[in-house]
């Protein structure tokens, strides 16, 4: 073979091997997350996931439509969690999303993968909407993992809180604008809360809430659990809550977070559910 035509064969070899590694590292940054949105209830049934006559609840479009907005992830909304919370189906997805309530209709057997397995591996994730706190109640290896217990919401749908945000730089805070908002939403307090356990972000400034209460009432908290991730956030109780732009860039933050697309600390920080603990005891006796 003549030298030129050598030369140019080494370089369309080398052109074409450069296009396959271009090609794999584009595909794999395009990937995008399978996520299971388990919106069954159990228990008290919310209207952001009450699908009434239509195919999907608001909160299951809501996150549909982020999904395909943002090209983080795809969705299966279900509210058969027999059929779809199996360990079979769950190999299929890499987060799981839960606007729950009671006790749910899975096989201990299925659970107990859940947590020891799936939720530990890197990669997986979980994110919790409002009432998932509502949501086994009674079974600590599901509190445990989501940080705490629905113990009633003295804050009702009606009422328009004032929301410190502890840490405005976190992927899912950065969207509230900075270090205090407002919102009219419904408030959980909790119970089996661990802060030992969990990093909060964000909690009910008691010194401008009505109730005003002499405990810390967290808002939304992150952890993680073995090498997989896990995001939870009281809002969402109102329907508009689902169409508030604060809201839905929140929500894209932290999946971001849980996905691993943005870094952030997960290290508990009890020492500031002590701090807040203290403030909302002296904003009760004003």
């Amino acid at each position: 073979m003549k030298p030129h035509r050598l030369i140019f064969c080494v370089f369309m070899l080398a052109a074409a091997a450069a296009a396959v590694f271009v090609t794999s590292d584009v595909s794999a940054a395009d990937k995008k997350a399978k996520v299971l949105f388990v919106s069954q209830s159990a228990g008290y049934r919310h209207g952001s996931v009450n699908r009434g006559d239509k195919e999907l609840a608001p909160a299951e479009i809501a996150m549909t439509q982020l999904g395909q907005q943002s090209g983080l992830f795809e969705v299966h909304c279900t509210q058969d969690c027999a059929a779809d919370f199996t360990k079979e189906n769950l190999q299929k997805y890499d987060m799981v999303m839960f606007y729950t309530t009671g006790k749910l209709p899975i096989a201990e057997a299925d659970l107990d993968y859940f947590f020891k397995e799936w939720l530990t591996q890197k990669g997986h994730g979980v994110v919790g909407f409002h009432s998932a706190t509502d949501t086994f109640k009674d079974y600590k290896p599901y509190w445990d993992m989501i940080g705490g217990s629905f113990d009633g919401h003295p804050w009702g749908s009606g009422t328009t809180v004032t929301v410190t945000v502890h840490e405005p730089n976190h992927p899912a805070m950065k969207a509230f604008g900075g270090t205090s908002f407002e919102i009219k939403d419904e408030i959980y307090q909790y119970k089996n809360w661990q802060p030992e356990k969990v990093r909060v972000l964000m909690s009910l400034d008691m010194s401008k809430c009505n109730p005003s209460k002499p405990y810390h009432v967290p808002v939304a908290w992150v952890k993680e659990y073995g090498k997989g991730r896990m995001f939870y956030t009281n809002l969402g109780h109102n329907g508009g809550t689902w169409t508030d732009e604060r809201f839905i860039k929140s929500v894209t933050g932290g999946v971001r977070w849980v996905m691993g697309l943005e870094e952030a600390d997960a290290t508990p920080n009890p020492e500031l559910s002590a701090k807040e603990e203290e403030k909302a005891k002296a904003a009760s006796v004003k």
